[in-house]
């Protein structure tokens, strides 16, 4: 074989695998697809999905409403969750937890039946809420106590308590038994040893100023920060540095990462969600501002029809808006 012949051949190959590994995305053109209204007043904080089950958790007032992620259709509601913010699961254990700030409490419940479980005490006004599966806890984070409350997702016991330094807004587990938190008071980004219980870490996040939201490339060791100060920041997740911005809208409280198209999505409470790329690790480009509505600022991603579910009210109707293509 010729040495043209194999450098062309070479060249093929290359671009096959480039185009095999990366599959193209349409990179643009999100809009609300569709508005689910549904019963009920009361405020309303994060949504959560369950991808395996077709589960989309929502936060609403004293209760959360379970939609079938599917049909778009109410499908069950978790009572008597005073104050509701967050909502975690934990697939392996079939138990969700979601956390009540009006209660102090962390309710456990079961994810098959939506039945409750039991309840666990927290610090004052619990929060964001996550599972991390590698050390199968559940870490509620106490907006009034500057603290997060550990408890185990197989028994539902309070595990510890770990005192941040701050007040704590939401949170990311990488897997492999770290947490992460951001301290929106103090611009600060945590890292908690997830086994220990304690925070191994502390980061100044300047020129991100209140960090609000967050997401992970747990591949990439890269959170992706959404601050107050309009600007996202990337932090590597190892060293603690801040190796990219860009400007976002005003209010952010949400962020999504999508692993297959490698887009960042950050929900804004003036209505808007700002969308970017992750052309590597390090560097990154605006794609686009979707216009959504007026206070919807929180947000959950579904990974497989890679939609985009917020909540809001319009008109005094309480709904979830349908964001895709």
């Amino acid at each position: 074989m010729s040495i043209v012949r194999s450098n062309s051949l070479l060249i093929l190959m290359s671009v096959c695998w480039t185009l095999l590994a990366e599959p193209a995305f349409p990179q643009g053109g999100y809009a609300i697809t569709k508005k689910i209204a549904i019963p009920g007043q009361g405020g309303w904080d994060y949504l959560t999905v369950d991808e395996g089950a077709r589960r989309l958790y929502v936060s609403h007032g004293t209760q959360v409403e379970v939609l079938d992620l599917d049909s778009k259709s109410v499908v069950g509601t978790i009572p008597n969750t005073a104050g509701v913010h967050g909502i975690a699961v934990a697939p392996e254990l079939g138990r969700g937890f979601t956390s009540n700030g009006q209660a102090s409490t962390v309710t456990i419940f079961d994810l098959k039946t939506l039945k409750k479980i039991g309840d666990a005490p927290t610090g004052k006004k619990p929060d964001a809420i996550i599972y991390d599966p590698a050390t199968s806890q559940v870490f509620a984070f106490n907006g009034d106590s500057d603290s997060a409350t550990v408890i185990s997702a197989t028994d539902g016991n309070v595990a510890g308590t770990i005192a941040l330094g701050g007040g704590p807004e939401f949170a990311a587990a990488d897997g492999k038994g770290y947490v992460y938190n951001n301290l929106e008071d103090k611009s600060e980004v945590l890292k908690i040893d997830a086994r220990k219980r304690t925070v191994e870490q502390r980061w100044p996040v300047a020129p991100c100023e209140a960090p609000s939201s967050m997401a992970m490339d747990r591949a990439n060791h890269r959170l992706f920060i959404g601050c107050r100060s309009r600007i996202m920041a990337v932090i590597d997740s190892e060293s603690g540095k801040v190796v990219a911005t860009l400007p976002i809208g005003d209010h952010v409280d949400a962020t999504a990462f999508d692993e297959d198209s490698r887009l960042i999505f950050f929900s804004n409470g003036e209505g808007t969600i700002s969308v970017i790329h992750q052309d590597s690790p390090d560097k990154y480009s605006a794609v686009e501002t979707v216009k959504t509505l007026p206070r919807a600022k929180t947000m959950a991603l579904d990974p497989k029809t890679h939609q985009l579910f917020l909540s809001t009210a319009e008109a005094g109707q309480f709904e979830v808006l349908v964001v895709g293509k």
